[in-house]
């Protein structure tokens, strides 16, 4: 008997539209129809405007600021799928929020991305799609399939372009944890990298204390995976300058830029902000110097190869 291919239905709620709208048009097909409505209380109504029974659905939503409002929408339409009869929901989250709170770093802490992955999958998620998960080991919090994209390809081919001559350039990681990242995008351009070793009194405040690496006279390229209030980024750019880089450029996956992020930004002797734009980024928060780039067609193909049950890791072999 010939097995029919399940539709293919595509959906984006209030986060990130201007991506959802890429990822529909790097896969030929338009979003389908929903309407997220607010109650005077804050409740969050989903309507579901035609009928997916029977569908493959993917589901893109950045659980960013509001981050608890994103997450609940999210909860919320994978339920409205649920029992509406979908085939397959896929929820792609370009930004996972919760991914710091990964382990219990004192007494009596939540380990709150657990949560989250279990409050995913009890709401009726058969897949997720995520972003560069600023902890690789929140997959093993999940029983169901979880498929990891990764930024750094499409920021390595922005400075391939940006600065043809990488024997003056230096990928440095702003803390130990983000070697393995600064490795990657160092062996994708044939760099060297370099370490900032920095010590964090208390959250949100980063203090830069030495370099490992020769960085001066180089042009620099700093990499995270989230920048947040840009404490440790733009510190790490003035400590780069002191110690004698010739310019330096920031990088990242997910630009939060919550608090003094931007003032900051502004302040700093970066160059150029390059970030995916996996948050949606409101004009009147950018600034000449940030950089958008697209993770629309990483995305689409990833669906793509799914809806096929082709392999996703052959997009970045």
């Amino acid at each position: 008997m010939l097995i029919e291919e399940k539709p293919l239905m595509l959906f984006s709620l209030d986060s990130n539209l201007p991506l959802a709208e890429k990822v529909a048009a790097s896969l030929g097909i338009k979003l389908s129809k929903c309407s997220v409505k607010k109650f005077s209380d804050g409740e969050v109504s989903i309507n579901i405007e035609e009928s997916v029974r029977g569908s493959e659905v993917f589901v893109i939503q950045s659980t960013s600021n509001p981050v608890n409002e994103s997450l609940v929408t999210l909860l919320i339409m994978i339920d409205a799928l649920k029992r509406a009869s979908v085939e397959t929901i896929n929820v792609v989250i370009p930004y996972y929020a919760y991914a710091r709170q990964d382990r219990k770093a004192r007494s009596r802490e939540p380990i709150t991305a657990k949560l989250v992955a279990n409050l995913l999958e009890t709401a009726g998620a058969d897949r997720v799609v995520a972003l560069d998960l600023h902890a690789l080991q929140i997959q093993g919090f999940f029983d169901i399939p979880v498929d990891h994209l990764m930024c750094v390809p499409i920021i390595a081919n922005y400075f391939k372009n940006k600065l043809p001559n990488m024997e003056d350039v230096v990928v440095v990681s702003p803390d130990h944890g983000g070697v393995t990242r600064a490795r990657k995008l160092a062996d994708m351009l044939n760099t060297p990298i370099a370490i900032i070793d920095k010590r964090r009194p208390k959250p949100n405040v980063a203090e830069v204390m030495n370099i490992v690496g020769n960085i001066e006279g180089k042009t620099c390229i700093l990499i995270d995976d989230i920048i947040d209030t840009a404490g440790t980024i733009t510190l790490g750019a003035k400590a780069l300058i002191e110690k004698g880089a010739k310019e330096v450029y920031a990088s990242c996956s997910h630009a939060v830029l919550s608090g003094p992020a931007l003032e900051r930004i502004k302040n700093s002797p970066i160059k150029e902000l390059v970030y995916a734009n996996t948050i949606n980024i409101p004009e009147e928060k950018k600034l000449d110097n940030m950089i958008p780039l697209c993770v629309g067609e990483l995305i689409g193909k990833a669906i793509y190869r799914i809806h096929h049950n082709e392999p996703v890791s052959v997009l970045f072999e």
